[in-house]
C-alpha cells in the first residue's frame, strides 16, 4: 500500500445530535476521509475493497447511496466513493449537506441518517461493515431496543482506511 493510500490529505470528524426521528449517534461522530484513497488506479472499487477487506472491515456491496433519509442500528458503515461525485445529507431531514467525490469515504457510526441529494451518472460507492454487522434500513423514530443496540453495538480496533491508526482510534476509542 503506498502513503497515499493509507492517510488521507483531510480527516473530518462531525458529531451529530438526533434530528427529528433520526437518531444519530451523539457519541460518535461520522469521519470524513477527503482524497483518501488515489483516484489513479485501473479499478478504485476493487481498491477500496481491498483497503476495507485489509483493516477487517469486509466489503458488502456496490452501489449508490438512498436518496431517502434512512439510518442502521445493526452496523456501523464506511462508504468508499470509487466514482463520480455526490451531494449527501448527513443527519436527517435539514442535517448536513457534503459533498463527495472518487477517493473519499465516510465512516457512519450506527444511527447516523443519510441521504444521497443528486449524483452524477457514474456515482458508485462500496459499502462494508465490521465482521458480523449489518445494514437495516430504518425510515421512521427508532424503537427504545434499537436505540438499545445503537449503544451497545461494538466498533472495531482498526479503522477501515488507515488499520491500527486513523480516525476510530483518533475518535472513536475511549468513548465507552
Amino acid at each position: 500500500m503506498n502513503t497515499r493510500d493509507a492517510v488521507p490529505d483531510s480527516i473530518q470528524p462531525v458529531l451529530l445530535e438526533r434530528n427529528d426521528w433520526v437518531p444519530n449517534n451523539p457519541r460518535l461522530p461520522v469521519i470524513v476521509y477527503r482524497d483518501a484513497v488515489a483516484t489513479q488506479t485501473d479499478d478504485l472499487a476493487a481498491r477500496l475493497e481491498e483497503i476495507f477487506r485489509t483493516n477487517g472491515w469486509p466489503p458488502q456491496w456496490r452501489y449508490g447511496i438512498y436518496d431517502f433519509h434512512h439510518y442502521h442500528t445493526e452496523g456501523h458503515e464506511v462508504l468508499g466513493v470509487a466514482s463520480g461525485e455526490a451531494r449527501l445529507m448527513i443527519g436527517g431531514p435539514d442535517g448536513q449537506v457534503i459533498e463527495v467525490k472518487a477517493g473519499d469515504v465516510l465512516l457512519l457510526p450506527a444511527g447516523t441518517g443519510h441521504c444521497n441529494l443528486g449524483a452524477s451518472d457514474d456515482f458508485l460507492v462500496v459499502g462494508a461493515y465490521p465482521p458480523g454487522q449489518q445494514a437495516d434500513i430504518c425510515r421512521e423514530a427508532p424503537s427504545e431496543a434499537q436505540l438499545a443496540n445503537i449503544e451497545a453495538l461494538p466498533f472495531p480496533d482498526r479503522d477501515p482506511v488507515q488499520g491500527a491508526s486513523g480516525g476510530v482510534r483518533q475518535y472513536w476509542t475511549g468513548v465507552r
